[in-house]
């Protein structure tokens, strides 16, 4: 099918004729009724007249049908269209473009719009049939033209569309059908009748008659388990949905509490787009944009868990140069950063033997690396993952580990690790 235009009016030169649109697509044609210089001729600036209420009705029940068609049809994907008065636009099956466009042409002249509804009760499916109670077989080339398969999954998008529950199956050459209304679905629409006024429940209580098909066994997970089943009960009780979870999210949450809490157990998924060629990477402020900004997602971690203002890396626009070396030690497992050490360099140092009450030492201008924070993934904790990323700290500085600074104060956590690693004390900062 080629496209063309179709004048309603004598002129066609005239930019205020009005003309019919034929588009072929594959798999089906677009009719638009072009009245955008029509609208300006006839009405004053500023102004656009409404279609007239019989005349959009009639082209919203062709279009309703004909699109159902389509989709009938086996089509996967989704019409847009708008509602002004300036075009008007039907998609059809190609076998219906001559009818359609006769009929809007003869309700855009003449005002009769009996050709349209003629066009509609043609195309319209019988949808209320399928959708009815009970069990049955449907048969292609009897009940249906198109692929069972096509076909099921019309059926199953009209009654979702319509609240039912489809218990379905496609065979190779019919479709098993046996339509339900959930309980909830009759509830809602019993509560707001006047959002669905012509709702009628054909469902409930619908008993099979004696004489009904039987779908016939074909293998696989047994039918028919939830046939006739009670529907469950429900009770209010005192349930515990308040309070924070120790991720340092609240436990309501909800979708991102669970992956914040998954990523603060297991550790946060590396970028597809990062080559990471070793266990440990060290990130500085002069990094690719992609690892600064890992570094950052990571830090979230501790600054949610132990609820700081802000977090302990914030490097995230241009590359930049900082006197002190700031940089961040990131340790993978399998795919995920499951430690993180974010440290700069700095002359300002006391001797702290980590007893509690204890007075900080004399002050020492040595530069050396200090540790601002460490977080491990939970379920990495106590298992020396703190005293890697320091040893990692200290290497890359070349000095002892009991010569790295911490900076004050200390957290508890952080007071462990370092009784462990430098027992005889620390330097802090």
């Amino acid at each position: 099918m080629t496209e063309r235009t179709t004048y309603l009016d004598s002129d066609p030169r005239d930019p205020r004729a009005r003309k019919i649109c034929v588009r072929a697509y594959r798999w089906y044609a677009v009719i638009e009724l072009d009245r955008d210089g029509y609208v300006d001729a006839t009405t004053s600036p500023g102004k656009e007249p409404e279609l007239p209420i019989a005349y959009r009705a009639a082209i919203d029940r062709v279009r309703e049908a004909a699109i159902d068609r389509i989709w009938y049809d086996g089509y996967p994907g989704d019409f847009s269209w708008g509602n002004g008065s300036r075009w008007v636009t039907m998609y059809v099956q190609f076998r219906h473009v001559e009818s359609a466009v006769e009929a809007l042409r003869s309700a855009e002249l003449n005002r009769d719009y009996s050709g349209l509804h003629a066009l509609a009760d043609s195309l319209a499916l019988p949808l209320d049939e399928w959708l009815a109670p009970g069990e049955r077989e449907l048969i292609r080339g009897v009940d249906f033209d198109s692929s069972p398969r096509a076909f099921l999954r019309f059926l199953q998008g009209n009654a979702k569309r319509r609240g039912l529950r489809l218990n379905g199956r496609a065979t190779a050459g019919s479709v098993w059908l046996r339509p339900t209304l959930p309980s909830t679905t009759k509830k809602i629409r019993e509560m707001h009748p006047d959002r669905y006024p012509d709702w009628v429940d054909r469902w409930t209580g619908y008993v099979e008659p004696e004489d009904r098909p039987f779908r016939p066994w074909v293998g696989g997970r047994a039918q028919d388990l939830s046939h006739h089943a009670t529907p469950v009960e429900f009770r209010a009780v005192n349930t515990p949905s308040g309070g924070d979870c120790p991720c340092g999210m609240s436990v309501q949450g909800g979708k991102d509490h669970t992956a914040h809490h998954a990523a603060w157990a297991f550790g946060v998924r590396v970028p597809k787009n990062l080559d990471w060629w070793g266990d440990l990477a060290v990130v500085s402020t002069r990094s690719p944009i992609s690892w600064r900004k890992l570094a950052y997602e990571v830090a979230r971690m501790p600054q949610r868990e132990n609820h700081y203002d802000f977090r302990s890396w914030s490097h995230i626009d241009e590359p930049e140069e900082t006197p002190d070396n700031m940089r961040v030690y990131l340790l993978q497992v399998n795919g995920y950063v499951i430690g993180y050490l974010a440290a700069h360099d700095t002359s300002e140092h006391q001797r702290w033997n980590l007893i509690d009450g204890a007075e900080y030492g004399d002050q020492d201008n040595t530069l050396r690396p200090r540790i601002i924070l460490i977080w491990v993934a939970d379920a990495y904790r106590r298992q020396g993952v703190g005293g890697t990323l320091v040893q990692a700290l200290a290497d890359d500085f070349a000095c002892e580990i009991a010569d790295v600074s911490w900076s004050s104060p200390v957290s508890d956590s952080g007071r462990r690790l370092a009784r462990r690693l430098s027992p005889e004390g620390v330097w802090v900062s």
